[in-house]
């Protein structure tokens, strides 16, 4: 290594911001050795022994890693596997409640029905036998004077509650409701105009 004396600065550039200078070195010693060598020491030669069992221990390294590798694949699928089993089971569950629901619904729905026809049929059976009542004390009196007019009006309410009943029950009504109620309006329509 140089000396003191042998270190030369040389200024380049002075500026209010910095400073820039060269460092020279003296000239090195003539009998000064390099500390690194010219060439690369020399590898130490291997035995095919010595290859040999590198070679077995990668291809250890690699057969154990094909099976790390495998085993997390078998496991993925596994995996994969209780999901979609779980989703289905799921699924089933779910079509299965909704089935039930709606034949619980649909049950109620019936007995509803049921309910409101069985109220109007007995509600229909009422009104047929007031209009029976009502045709048979018609027909039998014989009509005269004002009495014929009063009887005219009583057929036209008769007449009215058979027309909501035959509109009200064409789903249920048997013939002689249809017949009846046709009898009645001829007959109206035959007096109405004695009427006015």
């Amino acid at each position: 290594m140089a000396s003191a004396e042998d270190i030369q600065v040389k200024e380049l550039d002075k500026r209010a911001s910095g400073q820039a200078f060269e460092v020279i070195l003296g000239a090195p010693a003539p009998d000064g050795k390099g500390e690194f060598p010219l060439s690369p020491p020399k590898k130490k030669d291997v035995s095919l022994e010595e290859i040999q069992r590198k070679l077995d221990a990668a291809e250890e390294r690699r057969k154990n890693h094909e099976a790390e590798v495998l085993k997390h694949l078998a496991e993925k699928r596994e995996h994969e596997k209780e999901v979609l089993q779980k989703a289905m089971e799921e699924n089933n569950n779910f079509s299965k409640m909704a089935e039930e629901k709606l034949n619980q619904k649909m049950e109620a729905n019936k007995e509803n029905r049921t309910a409101i026809m069985a109220a109007m049929n007995e509600k229909f059976k009422e009104k047929d036998k007031k209009l029976e009542e009502e045709l048979q004390t018609w027909s039998l009196l014989p009509p005269q004077g004002d009495q014929q007019q009063n009887r005219s009006s009583q057929v036209f309410l008769v007449l009215f509650d058979a027309n909501i009943h035959l509109y009200c029950s064409t789903q249920s009504a048997d013939g002689t409701i249809w017949w009846i109620s046709w009898f009645i309006w001829l007959n109206f329509s035959a007096r109405y105009r004695c009427l006015f």
